[in-house]
């Protein structure tokens, strides 16, 4: 598939969606699988846009490509935002976790659901770009 590039804002969220979709169905995925890779990429893309762009008082796109290779779709974002490691909030997530219902923060919990709903997960930091990277296995 071709690269999607999008606007850095929500109103962009529908058409990431509908490219992960496709993508997903070419690859032949199932429905769960193509849910929770759907999600993944939703919740990463809302943070790029949230807190790479507007928090970070930014304007920006967002680069979506899809790449099927052997038995993974792999699918990338790139974005020009402020620096956004999903990682670093990874531990503190997983910490939430382990705490009872009632003392835990409002949301927060999207990133390491989004790691968790894919097979591998990657983010890097290369000049001023982030790239998020999803891999689900074909099966």
């Amino acid at each position: 598939m071709e690269t999607l590039t999008v606007s850095g804002t929500l109103d962009s969220l529908g058409a990431i969606a509908k490219y992960v979709i496709t993508a997903a169905q070419s690859a032949g995925l199932d429905k769960k699988a193509t849910y929770k890779l759907r999600l993944a990429v939703d919740e990463i893309a809302t943070n790029i846009i949230l807190h790479g762009y507007e928090e970070a008082g930014l304007e920006g796109k967002l680069d979506i490509s899809s790449n099927l290779k052997e038995s993974a779709l792999t699918i990338c974002i790139e974005d020009t935002g402020a620096r956004y490691d999903p990682y670093e909030m990874v531990t503190v997530e997983a910490e939430e976790l382990n705490k009872p219902l009632a003392e835990r923060s409002m949301g927060g919990l999207g990133v390491y659901l989004a790691m968790e709903g894919v097979d591998k997960y990657f983010y890097e930091r290369i000049e001023d770009r982030n790239r998020n990277i999803f891999v689900v296995n074909c099966k």
